[in-house]
C-alpha cells in the first residue's frame, strides 16, 4: 500500500509575480531515504466557459510565452488572495472579454499537476453573457475576443487548435455533464 512521505524540512526559495518555489525534504516510507522535491506554489486558478444565448462561446486568443505561440482559450486566471474562485471568475471574464454573466456555475475542480503544483483549478460556466464594455487586459496581455460556435469546440480540440490542457479539461467537464443529462443552469 502506498503511504504518504513525511516532510521533514520545507524552505521557501524564489518568489515571482504569479508563483513561488519551495523545496520540501521528504522521507520515502519504503526505503527511508531522504529526497528533495521542488514545488511550485500558486494561488488557485479559474477557467470560465462563457456562453451567449445563440450557443457561441466567448473565447480569447493570446500570446503564451511558455509555448511561444498564440493560443485559443477561454478566459481564466488567478484567484487573488481574499477572493473566492467565483469572484475571480467574474473578474477575469469581464477584464479579458468585456462580457458579464448573469450567474456563474462551478462544474469542476482539478489539480493542474500534483507532481509540481500545490493549487487547484476551478471551472465555471457562465450562461447568457452580455458584452458591457471592451476588454481591459493588464499590461502584460494582448487579447483578441472571438465568438466560436459551441458545436465547433470538439473539432478544435481534436485538430489541436485548442491545446491548453486546462481549457480541454474545462470542456470535458461541460460536455460530460451535458452527456450525462445534467442540466447546467
Amino acid at each position: 500500500m502506498i503511504k504518504p512521505w513525511p516532510c521533514i524540512k520545507s524552505r521557501s526559495n524564489d518568489s515571482f509575480r504569479v508563483f513561488s518555489v519551495r523545496t520540501d525534504t521528504a522521507v520515502s516510507p519504503r526505503t527511508g531515504t531522504e529526497h528533495d522535491f521542488h514545488i511550485i506554489e500558486s494561488e488557485d486558478w479559474i477557467n470560465v466557459i462563457p456562453l451567449i444565448a445563440d450557443r457561441h462561446v466567448v473565447m480569447i486568443r493570446q500570446y503564451r510565452h511558455g509555448a511561444r505561440k498564440v493560443t485559443l482559450e477561454i478566459p481564466g486566471g488567478l484567484v487573488d488572495p481574499g477572493d473566492t474562485p467565483e469572484k475571480a471568475a467574474a473578474r477575469e471574464l469581464l477584464e479579458e472579454t468585456g462580457y458579464q454573466a448573469e450567474a456563474l456555475v462551478q462544474i469542476g475542480v482539478v489539480n493542474p499537476n500534483p507532481a509540481l503544483f500545490n493549487n487547484r483549478c476551478y471551472t465555471y460556466v457562465a450562461r447568457n453573457v452580455k458584452k458591457i464594455h471592451d476588454p481591459i487586459p493588464d499590461q502584460a496581455e494582448d487579447i483578441e475576443v472571438l465568438l466560436i460556435p459551441l458545436s465547433d469546440i470538439p473539432e478544435l480540440i481534436q485538430n489541436g487548435e485548442i491545446d491548453h490542457a486546462l481549457v480541454i479539461t474545462a470542456f470535458y467537464w461541460y460536455f460530460s455533464q451535458i452527456q450525462q443529462g445534467l442540466r447546467i443552469p
